[in-house]
């Protein structure tokens, strides 16, 4: 029996939600870069919360930086995390992993949070 065909999936990792992976065609490098791009989108979006949080307001100005930058800062960093989590869910369903379901609710849950925090930079540089 192939390890796809077997009840713990694919190299003795157990699938999600027990059974088998049905016909499912994996490719390991398919798997390792889908993995790398959901560690790059959880990096950028960690990145822009430590600049949010810690950064831009206890420390720039602790250092003499201006204050009111965060949003100028904010909103890139935000965008360009919410782009790194949508192409993290298309290479995890793309490469068909095993765990494409449950990191597709951690990016969308992380995705939910920047969209309110970029949307708080909007207001702020608007306001």
């Amino acid at each position: 029996m192939s390890d796809l065909a077997s009840p713990t999936g694919v190299g003795g990792a157990a699938a999600p939600g027990g059974g088998t992976l049905e016909g499912a065609a994996l490719d390991d490098d398919a798997v390792a870069r889908a993995q790398r791009v959901f560690s790059v989108s959880v990096m950028i979006s960690a990145v822009r919360c430590t600049l949010t949080y810690v950064v831009l307001p206890w420390l720039a100005p602790a250092v003499g930086l201006a204050s009111g930058v965060g949003p100028a800062i904010g909103i890139p960093v935000g965008t360009v995390a919410i782009a790194a989590n949508v192409a993290s869910i298309r290479r995890f369903h793309r490469a068909r992993h095993p765990w494409r379901w449950y990191v597709s609710a951690v990016n969308v849950g992380i995705i939910g949070l920047l969209v309110v925090l970029v949307g708080g930079d909007l207001l702020d540089l608007l306001t």
